[in-house]
């Protein structure tokens, strides 16, 4: 990737709501090429235009990150259930004994308990660890500072 690409980046992520005229400004770079080169990793899939949401401030105070280990057979299962799930914010499949790591999003603690029970109920799961969100200090920070972006690279 190259080093023009990587300053927009990371001055998007900083700020996805940024005019490419104050884009333009801040990377020395006309807006047509920051234009053009935003097409491009688009048309690619390098990166979507997308929200973060607050989700205390929507009434989803309830946050936990689960992890499963579950019998073979029932993997791809529970992976469609769970893409499909609401509630299901992110999905991972991991290693080192576990299979799947996902963070949920909950109004409460009673909804997430009923969600972790029916999951124990549909599917064979050896093992399961949830660990609440208490506070979040960061998030979505990779490649978020400009000034420190080109060093990753």
């Amino acid at each position: 990737m190259k080093k023009t690409d990587i300053t927009i980046m990371a001055h998007l992520r900083k700020n996805g709501r940024m005019p490419l005229t104050e884009l333009s400004r801040q990377t020395k770079l006309p807006v047509s090429t920051i234009h053009e080169r935003l097409k491009q990793h688009m048309r690619k899939g390098v990166y979507r235009p997308s929200t973060l949401i607050n989700f205390e401030k929507i009434g989803y105070a309830t946050r936990a990150h689960i992890l499963l280990s579950v019998e073979q057979p029932e993997k791809g299962k529970l992976f469609e259930h769970l893409k499909a799930h609401p509630n299901v914010n992110s999905l991972s499949r991991i290693n080192n004994g576990w299979n799947i790591i996902m963070e949920c999003v909950f109004k409460d603690m009673i909804s997430l308990e009923e969600f972790v029970e029916k999951l124990e109920n549909a599917f064979h799961i050896k093992q399961k660890q949830v660990h609440y969100v208490l506070n979040e200090f960061k998030r979505e920070g990779f490649l978020a500072q400009p000034e420190s972006a080109e060093a990753l690279f």
